[in-house]
């Protein structure tokens, strides 16, 4: 179908429609007037979406076997405790990653800071964090009522995006992220397009259509670098942070 065609003619048609009195038409004459700038294809598919269920057309990411994710170090199966539903890091084990990769996708994950380390302060209260395409951080930290700076606080683009607020649920509590993320698009070794990611944690607009820079760096300046679609990744900081309810939408 010829989207440039058809917005064209949308356009010739709302010109026409502006030069029309319309008061003057009859009842028929308004509804076929109406009736072209009316589209009727493609029709949408139709999406089962229940209340605390994830859509029907949703890809889960988490059984009890952990059989959708690897090690990021060895490639063979996940080391992290899988019980109940609930995945949790074992530290010292090291990142995890699907073992699909994904471009563009709307993703729900849970997770949970354990009460741990109560004693600590800043990047060291339970820091975990979500990587999408494995390059790109948004930050998993326990930041209820625990300062740190705020371009690494819960739900800011590592060390690029200060959150819009602060919606972190105490700890122990279960937290929410939605994401919308659109993947960078690239010609060759060329970036002709970056990534950009809204992020609602707990319900709440925390980063809207930001624009990712590049890679997440923890020293130094974000990179570019050009690939396709990869896989998503979780983060062992050392930290004793639990995962559930980890679904995703292709788009």
């Amino acid at each position: 179908m010829n989207y440039l065609l058809i917005g064209a003619a949308l356009s010739f048609t709302t010109a026409a429609i502006a030069d029309t009195d319309i008061s003057k038409l009859t009842d028929a004459q308004r509804h076929a007037l109406a009736a072209k700038t009316e589209v009727w294809a493609p029709v949408p598919p139709v999406v089962t979406a229940a209340e605390g269920q994830a859509p029907s057309d949703a890809i889960q990411l988490l059984d009890n076997t952990l059989s959708q994710w690897q090690s990021v170090n060895t490639g063979a199966k996940a080391q992290w405790t899988m019980a109940d539903g609930v995945l949790t890091v074992k530290p010292g084990t090291g990142d995890i990653r699907s073992k699909a990769s994904f471009c563009d996708i709307q993703l729900h994950l849970e997770w949970r800071a354990g009460n741990d380390r109560m004693d600590k302060e800043g990047q060291l209260r339970n820091n975990s964090g979500i990587f999408l395409q494995e390059m790109y951080e948004i930050q998993i930290l326990d930041s209820y009522q625990n300062k740190t700076y705020p371009n690494g606080q819960a739900a800011a683009v590592y060390k690029q995006s200060i959150p819009l607020v602060n919606a972190t649920r105490p700890t122990g509590e279960w937290q929410h992220y939605d994401i919308i993320y659109t993947a960078p698009r690239f010609d060759g070794e060329k970036r002709v397009s970056p990534g950009y990611v809204t992020v609602l944690h707990n319900g709440v607009l925390v980063q809207n259509h930001t624009e990712i820079s590049g890679t997440t760096e923890w020293i130094g300046q974000p990179q570019v670098k050009a690939h396709g679609c990869l896989p998503l990744k979780l983060q062992d900081h050392g930290d004793n942070v639990s995962f559930r309810n980890i679904w995703l939408r292709k788009l």
